[in-house]
């Protein structure tokens, strides 16, 4: 991976932190993600803090992409409901959901 995309991808996860943290949702950048392991976790490029203080917190990947590739289709499917539930044949669902719904979810704390 090239600085451009390196850098790229530290903005965009600094920006889900912000996001979080401006709703009042502890949330912080994992160092290094994709990089290495930290914390004896997977490697993840967010975790966010909202299942309450001695619980693990939600480990979250952060994908972008400037022509919104693969989003798109994404996003019309989810139109204006809260949630779009992807499905596959013997495979957990996948939901998808814009950030209103899932800072209603994790419970903003402002």
């Amino acid at each position: 991976m090239g600085k451009a995309s390196r850098d790229k991808g530290a903005r965009v996860e600094r920006k889900i932190v912000d996001l979080h943290r401006n709703a009042g949702i502890k949330a912080e950048r994992v160092p290094l993600s994709g990089a290495m392991q930290f914390r004896n976790t997977a490697s993840t490029d967010v975790d966010v803090y909202a299942r309450g203080p001695h619980a693990p917190p939600f480990v979250c990947e952060v994908k972008a992409r400037k022509s919104g590739e693969g989003f798109v289709t994404l996003e019309r499917w989810l139109g204006d409901a809260d949630a779009l539930f992807l499905v596959r044949d013997r495979a957990e669902p996948l939901v998808v959901l814009p950030f209103a719904r899932w800072r209603e979810i994790v419970g903003d704390q402002r």
